[in-house]
């Protein structure tokens, strides 16, 4: 009996779909069925060649060999996992396999970890392909129910190529250029590099911002403080001796007369649903998580849990054909702090969204993040994903419910010849924000005291209010995703040479690829944090001065990425946007021999590389402090300290790990110390178990290669510390 081949892209996902398929004969990297063998990826197990695989000549680097343009590009199995490449390869050839069905991730992303599998294994069988946006068993059956023609699908397949060859063409050639040319370790790249331009030049305007002092004046009374405003509405002026002429008619003036009372009504909709960037935006902001940090905690609830959709989406919308599902979906949160909410809204009647929220012209291949049919178990969920999950559900369930409902209030009180104002709100319906109503952040409470319009009231003080205009804010995770996803509206104002043929193009990257061009930033050391803000380092500002023009232009580089949403909706062909690549690389290969910008670094330390015996460089990385070889084919490196959850118990904040071995110490900036000894001694007198060196290992190492996240031994820690 012939079978179809299923190619998931992860294991787990993979076990789900043999499951209910029926798949339950292991074997070698796959699980088979009467009908369907179901098979895996590990994400990607094919990529393309490294420059030796074109030429052992290419090995070493060299300007002379620059650029190196492949043509065709050549597909490899990545070495470390070749055994499960091998393993999906046999299965394609069986005999009885009269077909494929591509159960990778539906977007961009995941096509390309299938398409490039099957043409390394030259796969000739007819391909299907399984799109769903959830991993739940019902969205699994509808979807093999389903199946669609893969051709439909090979627009994307040329996208997502045409992005992976001109990311080889752009960063292989100008990576090597620069770091031959300089002896340094100097890494660029189409998306990577106009995103750490934006940050430095948001670092220019900061620096160049000229403050300007500005003044006003309120009027204080036993109704509250009136702020002044003259006659276009403005609260503040720039002259000082206008304010002050003010101050001094106003002297000796004890009481103004309430000349207006207006009452306007006012109606707010629901904010809309989330997609990646917007949630990884939001978790920043309430948690300060990186942005990596939340698509893995986001992952897990849609992998692991079946709790949430896909979550690598670009869209706040729905499309039609899920209205029917929507009241099960609301049904399936109808548990602990949502029951309330689902029961006062399906008492209401028809489950039905507010308006807009329905729309397919705005959704691409994936609708918005909102929960599946399937209801969790809370408690078996982290910390983390608990947070993540409640603020997904919180923000569905408020686009059924009514718009929030207010009065805006205001008040005039003329005192002598100039006029103050008073402003508050009045609630009317809470609407949509009673789903909000045990969260303290959503709290509204701003109604204005009892007052009639010819009133007279009492003033006690005339106050004058002086401030200073401020300068951009420096970029966080947060803000800088939201610059990536449309730096127009984001730099606006503020860099118009440097998008002024952008418009509104594109943006810089994709969801499913901004995290970790953050985290590559990072780990090549071009920028740090300081608390939440993102800094350039020495090395990234002469990165910039080194890179040609163009290649820093967030402007050409979101021009690009439409070009690859044209691709895909066949607007565009691949060949002619990877010709423009290979024309602006040999540009910039040009541009970078020519220029005669050195590179210094300035972070030489005394300490020598145990490997190569060259001086070693002092970075600070995204966890904390290390050494790295400066000799690129070295590549060694050290932990000096690394930042921990653990809090200061004097200042409360974040601890350093310092030392190695035994004498490692935790050190904050406030001068607090606390040896790793006497921290075992008081876990033990706290939870009655000492920790052993597998736990402080465990901890340690996870401190190091992870996101800051709630573990036990974190608690424990912070438990200790508070006391």
């Amino acid at each position: 009996m012939s079978k179809s081949l299923v190619l998931a892209e992860k294991p787990s996902v993979a076990r789900d779909i043999a499951r209910v398929l029926g798949c339950h004969k292991k074997g070698n990297g796959f699980l088979e069925g009467d009908r369907y063998i179901v098979t895996w990826a590990l994400g990607h197990l094919v990529t393309h060649a490294d420059p030796e695989g074109y030429g052992q000549e290419f090995k070493e680097w060299k300007m002379e060999h620059l650029p190196i343009i492949p043509e065709p590009f050549k597909l490899t199995p990545i070495k470390q996992t070749s055994k499960q490449y091998n393993a999906v390869k046999a299965q394609l050839r069986r005999a009885d396999v009269k077909d494929v069905i591509i159960a990778t991730d539906a977007g961009r992303e995941g096509e390309l970890v299938a398409r490039w599998i099957l043409e390394l294994a030259k796969n000739r069988k007819p391909i299907k392909r399984l799109w769903i946006s959830s991993v739940t068993d019902k969205a699994i059956k509808d979807g093999f129910a389903n199946l669609k023609d893969g051709k439909a699908y090979e627009n994307l397949y040329e996208a997502a190529a045409a992005r992976a060859e001109a990311d080889w063409v752009v960063g292989i050639n100008a990576t090597r250029a620069l770091t031959v040319k300089h002896n340094a370790q100097l890494s660029t790249g189409r998306v990577q590099t106009p995103t750490l331009a934006m940050i430095a030049e948001r670092e220019r305007a900061i620096q160049k911002f000229q403050p300007k002092p500005y003044w006003g004046m309120q009027a204080l009374t036993e109704a509250g403080r009136f702020t002044w405003r003259d006659t276009k509405g403005q609260t503040q002026l720039f002259d000082e001796t206008v304010i002050d002429a003010k101050m001094n008619a106003l002297d000796g003036i004890t009481e103004g007369k309430i000349i207006d009372l207006k009452s306007t009504p006012k109606s707010q909709p629901a904010p809309p649903l989330f997609d990646l960037t917007e949630l990884q935006k939001e978790a920043h902001r309430r948690w300060s998580w990186s942005a990596k940090e939340t698509l893995s905690t986001l992952q897990n609830l849609y992998e692991r849990h079946k709790a949430v959709t896909y979550p690598r989406t670009d869209s706040k919308h729905l499309t039609a054909d899920m209205t029917s599902t929507l009241k099960d979906r609301v049904k399936a949160v109808e548990i602990g702090p949502y029951r309330k909410a689902v029961n006062l809204l399906l008492r209401k009647g028809p489950v039905k969204p507010q308006k807009g929220v329905i729309n397919d012209s705005k959704v691409s291949d994936h609708h918005a993040i909102i929960p599946t049919e399937e209801t969790p178990s809370l408690h078996s969920l982290s910390d983390k994903e608990q947070r993540l999950y409640d603020i997904i559900v919180k923000r569905f369930l408020a686009v059924f419910y009514p718009p929030f409902q207010y009065e805006q209030l205001s008040a005039e009180l003329q005192a002598g010849s100039e006029i103050f104002t008073l402003k508050g709100r009045t609630v009317t319906d809470e609407g949509w924000k009673a789903v909000y109503s045990s969260d303290e952040e959503e709290a509204d409470t701003d109604a204005l005291p009892a007052m009639k319009k010819g009133e007279t009231l009492q003033i006690r003080a005339f106050s004058r209010t002086e401030g200073k205009t401020k300068p951009p804010a420096r970029f966080n995770e947060g803000t800088l995703l939201a610059a990536m996803e449309n730096p127009a509206q984001f730099m606006a104002g503020e860099s118009k040479e440097l998008i002024k043929t952008l418009g509104e193009t594109g943006g810089l990257g994709t969801v499913a690829t901004r995290a970790d061009v953050i985290e590559r930033l990072f780990g090549m050391f071009v920028i740090e944090k300081k608390g939440n803000d993102i800094y350039t380092t020495s090395k990234g500002r002469q990165l910039l001065e080194l890179v040609p023009e163009d290649l820093k232009s967030p402007a050409l580089t979101a021009e690009w990425e439409s070009d690859l949403s044209k691709i895909a909706a066949g607007k565009l062909k691949k060949d002619q946007f990877i010709r423009t690549m290979i024309d602006f690389s040999k540009k910039t290969i040009v541009d970078i021999k020519s220029d005669d910008t050195k590179f210094k670094h300035d972070n030489v330390t005394g300490k020598m590389c145990p490997d190569c015996g060259k001086p070693m460089l002092e970075v600070n990385g995204k966890r904390g402090k290390l050494l790295v070889c400066q000799d690129r084919e070295c590549g060694h490196r050290q932990t000096i300290s690394t930042l921990t959850n653990a809090r200061c118990p004097n200042c409360k904040k974040k601890l350093e790990l310092r030392g190695h071995g035994d004498g490692k110490i935790f050190v904050c900036k406030c001068g607090y110390r606390e040896k790793l000894s006497s921290f075992e001694k008081r876990r033990a007198q706290t939870t009655g178990k000492k920790a052993d060196k597998r736990d402080v290992q465990k901890y340690l190492k996870k401190q190091e290669n992870e996101e800051p996240e709630n573990t036990a031994m974190a608690d424990a820690l912070k438990k200790l510390f508070d006391k």
